[in-house]
């Protein structure tokens, strides 16, 4: 991996929008490198397109004919004099058909090599490569080719079961099942979801822990194969499988369970030849105290500045530098983490009707600047909710010298909050964080489900 001829980025195409199109170009910014900015005709006149050095519009607003067009996207990356291309999260930025057009066009992919991208996204292979690094892994199926395939897979594995998509994440084209009747009545539609979410409708089918916890390792590494594991993060509070608040480091764990979960992290990340930022997924069984590798996420994830308060570490800026052949600034006994960092997403769902996305426009949007405080976000004032994209309107982190302090600094900052013109979860998480349960470590991913959400329209 030595012999990457290295190649300086000048100017970066970043192709996707909302909250990490922002994160995106502001640490390109910093690092003197230009943008251009692909827009839907919905987003022209958005934030992050007045940020950005130039904008481009790739198609209408339908994902499918502009974020997810790969041949608009290369065409106007290349016609607008780019070098190096940022997928983001979502959208194609763990397609490993995308990732190997950008290498083939001359693009540097800001992002894992497109063979990396490739292993992760194939999760029976991701799977294999976890075995043969000795991590514990979670039972499940190869791609499943029809209803019948899932039932059978599903039969051997054991219900409950969980359909999941096989490209992306954040929850979409999963569901759930107890039984054989669910799978059948559902499989077709998790697959329509996922096709229309990254482009690509394959499932597989893997066992469902009722008493999960959700935690994650970041990984970083470099095309000289050097790796390095950044600690944990607790993502186990979601809704339909979609996380609402992010913690790290992750609370309750022993010292030895800590630095287990971490050196599978980093095992993982070796094994599959990391060459920018990843993210290890594992569940955790919090009734026998057993963890295992869940997947692989090539790409940076929504929860990263939780990673980056604690840890000092600018994660894009990290990306960049390596998709350009830098050398990691740093090694792992350099890696340090300090206080915590607890995330939660702002979006515009109203939890009274189970989450349901809403639209229409901010009328007023305010999040006061307080200590300890940080807001990634592309809302504003008169900012238009449309029904074409992820309900993601902010991510207010907080960070404090312990888990109290962080939690309090949170409440503090909600409570501050003001929006109007559609519904928000901020009430919802405020209650969450207050929560006895929140507070001991008590909650699993079906938390909110079976006792958050009927709590909340209690004292609502």
């Amino acid at each position: 991996m030595s012999d990457v001829e290295y190649r300086p980025i000048k100017r970066v195409f970043v192709a996707n929008r909302g909250e990490i199109a922002v994160r995106v170009i502001r640490s390109c910014r910093d690092l003197g490198i230009e943008t251009v900015l692909a827009v839907s005709t919905a987003d022209r006149d958005s934030v992050p397109a007045r940020l950005a050095d130039r904008t481009v519009c790739i198609g209408p607003p339908a994902a499918r004919a502009s974020y997810l067009n790969m041949p608009s996207l290369i065409a106007a990356a290349l016609g607008s004099g780019c070098d190096a291309l940022h997928p983001g999260y979502g959208f194609l930025s763990e397609n490993p058909e995308f990732a190997q057009l950008c290498v083939d066009n001359g693009l540097t992919f800001v992002g894992p090599s497109p063979h990396v991208v490739a292993e992760a996204g194939d999760k029976a292979r991701a799977r294999e490569i976890a075995r043969s690094a000795g991590i514990p892994v979670l039972t499940g199926s190869p791609i499943v080719t029809d209803v019948d395939a899932a039932s059978h897979a599903a039969a051997d594995i054991g219900y409950p079961v969980l359909i999941k998509a096989s490209a992306g994440g954040g929850g979409r084209g999963m569901s759930v099942v107890e039984n054989d009747a669910e799978l059948r009545a559902r499989f077709s539609a998790a697959g329509s979801e996922a096709q229309s979410a990254f482009g690509d409708g394959s499932l597989f089918v893997e066992k469902y822990i009722r008493r999960a916890r959700h935690i994650e390792v970041q990984v970083l590494g470099d095309r000289h194969g050097a790796v390095v594991q950044l600690g944990e993060r607790d993502c186990t509070l979601q809704r339909r499988h979609q996380k609402v608040i992010e913690e790290s480091p992750a609370p309750g764990l022993s010292a030895d369970t800590r630095s287990r979960i971490r050196s599978s992290g980093l095992a993982f990340a070796q094994a599959i030849g990391l060459d920018s930022a990843g993210t290890v997924e594992f569940i955790y069984d919090a009734d026998t105290g057993d963890y295992a590798f869940l997947e692989f996420n090539a790409r940076i994830q929504v929860e990263h500045p939780v990673t980056e308060c604690v840890t000092g570490t600018d994660l894009v800026r990290q990306q960049l530098r390596s998709a350009q052949g830098d050398r990691l600034e740093f090694g792992q006994d350099d890696v340090t983490t300090t206080g915590h960092a607890i995330e939660v997403r702002i979006t515009s769902e109203s939890p009274k009707d189970g989450f349901l996305p809403r639209t229409g426009t901010l009328t007023k949007w305010h999040i006061p600047d307080m200590d300890g405080i940080r807001v990634d976000s592309q809302a504003e004032e008169g900012y238009v909710v449309g029904p074409y994209y992820d309900s993601l309107l902010a991510k207010v982190v907080a960070y404090g010298t312990d888990r109290d302090d962080a939690i309090a600094k949170m409440l503090s900052v909600l409570d501050a909050l003001k929006v109007t013109g559609v519904p928000t979860t901020a009430e919802f998480a405020r209650f969450a964080l207050d929560h006895n349960d929140f507070r001991s470590a008590g909650v699993s991913t079906n938390w909110i489900a079976d006792t958050g959400l009927p709590e909340f329209l209690e004292t609502s």
